[in-house]
């Protein structure tokens, strides 16, 4: 598994389309391996054209639950846990380089096509999530959903980021400090945005008013428990600029690594708190919020 994820690593550090591209190729194969199962044929006739064509057969995804079992997946979990592995921190490098590129037909759907797999990962290996503490990292989605972005790049950016706030206040904390929420209301109310993509705005800011539970990260195969893995480990600890996608960003490691929020602190939010926040930006949140009640449509009806 470590070749693979050398070689693949390898082509997404390119600059060169048709390598990246053979890069996500190969992470895709090795996640359909780990994340999809062959049904066992029932008939003798299915066992011989299994062997004729093994391809032939659709595969089904597993049950997430399920995969903590499986030996593939723990090998894959345990390689995440540190930096040299991390197929998290490359999608994400490999992003930033796509994005300095401009936009062009065959560049926005590499860039979809990055998004579609750190989604992905995101939810295999939720330690990951960690990485979008940092202002840099958090810095990159926000400048994905810019207007000038087609409506496949926007739509794939707000499940990314869904995913990177689930469970995770931190990262939720960095997200407001860098007015995420400016970004996706704008977006919401501009004339150019697409129906799709309003329609997915809107469904993540359902999922934003919802009241947050911290993830406590379960190592399944084992060992220490994993937190924000080795990755954040190398943050400074003193202010450092950077600039990112056009926005110039104030880094503190402090927000990474336990700040975070308007006071520096990065504990968790109640609805109505939230609705408060997002007052700020959309008018009529309280109807979003009696909507959250009554539909519950993540599978929790609010208090």
């Amino acid at each position: 598994m470590e070749s693979l994820l050398s070689l693949s690593f390898d082509y997404l550090s390119s600059f060169d389309s048709g390598k990246i591209r053979k890069g996500l190729r190969q992470l895709e194969g090795l996640l359909a391996q780990i994340c999809l199962s062959r049904p066992a044929p029932s008939t003798a006739a299915e066992k011989r054209r299994s062997k004729i064509g093994p391809g032939s057969k659709e595969q089904i995804p597993k049950e997430l639950s399920s995969l903590k079992d499986d030996p593939a997946f723990r090998e894959f979990f345990k390689l995440q846990e540190g930096f040299e592995w991390n197929v998290a921190i490359r999608l994400i490098a490999c992003l930033e380089r796509l994005l300095g590129k401009g936009s062009n037909g065959q560049n926005d759907l590499l860039i979809v096509s990055t998004l579609d797999l750190l989604h992905g990962i995101l939810t295999l290996h939720p330690p990951s999530r960690s990485l979008f503490a940092r202002e840099i990292y958090m810095n990159l989605l926000l400048d994905l959903l810019d207007p000038c972005n087609c409506p496949a790049i926007q739509s794939s950016t707000l499940l990314t980021l869904v995913t990177a706030l689930l469970e995770q206040p931190r990262n939720t904390r960095t997200f407001e400090i860098l007015d995420g929420l400016l970004t996706v209301t704008s977006l919401f109310k501009s004339r150019g945005t697409s129906r799709e993509v309003k329609m997915k705005v809107l469904e993540f800011l359902y999922f934003y008013l919802m009241p947050e539970v911290p993830l406590a990260f379960n190592n399944p195969v084992g060992g220490a428990p994993s937190t924000a893995i080795g990755l954040l480990a190398r943050s400074p600890s003193k202010k450092t600029s950077a600039y990112v996608g056009g926005r110039s960003v104030h880094y503190n490691a402090r927000a990474a690594n336990g700040g975070g929020g308007e006071d520096g602190d990065c504990g968790t939010k109640t609805t109505e708190e939230k609705q408060a926040f997002l007052g700020r930006y959309l008018s009529n949140v309280e109807d979003l919020v009696e909507d959250l009640r009554e539909s519950a449509p993540f599978g929790a009806a609010l208090n």
